[in-house]
């Protein structure tokens, strides 16, 4: 959870600095894609705010309302992120960038926007770096850095991935809208990179509400991690056979685990107790965040829901 706090901390920092750059040079020079690159670091500050809010909830203690704990909440508040990227990011990115086209304003000297536009590649480009070097710790060895993306449970970590990836993407359109329209003398290239930074954010929007809205729902862990579980559980002495298992991301560092287990019949209640002490310690060893386990030691259901 401290490691998502400084991914958090280290775009925050560069987001406020940035934001403020941003909207000066694009006061000086009139640009529409400096514009629209100001609402999107000031969208992307709020956003911080957002996840750190999240983070916090998530470690309040279970209760009887939330047994499980509210782990989930910071997948909610990374979903309000991504909807705010959308509509806020995205949506004003594209308005601005419209009614600029109907009415471009003047070429005005572009040495600010490339000044901004480069500090703001720094900045960007070093909070980037910080949530990267989160995801390649996770990272398997046959694994690229998309799919470990894909697979990550921590909202705060691959949110600011993404924020920042996007970021870097609309910085260099911005640039090149600036460039293009001095170059040819046409301001119509300045408008158009701000509807294109707007299309960025809109699908940097999607993905990460495609992956909130999996782990909000109960996302399992990976095939990989289940057939870790499994072999782990069917390599004891005392277990006969393994039924169904069912895994539940509850947040960042919490998982649930309920598995139908068989144990050999001429155990006695103590042996069986012994097993399943075992188990869980075995379990528990090698999947540190799993923090509720039910073994059931009955009657083995099939996925189908019929007996064996």
């Amino acid at each position: 959870m401290a490691r998502s706090k400084n991914v958090i901390y280290a775009a925050l920092a560069g987001n406020i600095a940035i934001a403020a750059s941003k909207f000066v040079a694009a006061l000086m020079t009139g640009s529409s894609a400096m514009l629209a690159e100001g609402f999107h670091s000031l969208v992307d500050t709020g956003n911080e705010f957002l996840l750190l809010l999240g983070v916090n909830r998530s470690r309040r203690s279970a209760d009887e309302r939330h047994p499980f704990g509210y782990g989930k909440a910071t997948y909610f508040w990374a979903l309000i992120v991504a909807l705010s990227v959308f509509s806020l990011g995205g949506g004003i990115s594209i308005y601005q960038g419209i009614v600029s086209l109907h009415h471009p304003p003047a070429l005005a000297d572009p040495t600010w926007n490339y000044v901004v536009l480069a500090v703001a590649a720094v900045f960007e480009g070093f909070s980037w770096r910080v949530s990267q070097r989160e995801l390649l710790r996770l990272r398997r060895p046959d694994e690229n850095l998309w799919t470990t993306f894909r697979r990550s449970n921590d909202a705060s970590v691959f949110t600011v991935f993404i924020e920042d990836s996007a970021a870097l993407i609309g910085i260099a359109i911005a640039a090149a809208g600036v460039w293009l329209s001095h170059m040819f003398d046409n301001p119509y290239f300045d408008p158009a990179a701000s509807v294109l930074i707007g299309l960025v954010l809109i699908g940097a929007a999607v993905v990460l509400a495609r992956e909130c809205s999996g782990l909000l729902l109960g996302q399992s862990l990976d095939r990989e991690q289940i057939l870790q579980l499994r072999r782990i559980i069917a390599t004891d002495v005392a277990v006969e056979r393994v039924g169904q298992l069912l895994t539940m991301q509850l947040g960042t560092d919490s998982v649930l685990l309920t598995a139908a287990v068989r144990f050999h019949r001429p155990l006695n209640l103590d042996q069986v107790e012994q097993a399943i002490a075992r188990l869980e310690a075995a379990i528990k060893a090698r999947f540190p965040a799993i923090h509720h386990l039910y073994l059931e030691s009955g009657a083995l259901r099939s996925p189908t829901g019929t007996g064996p």
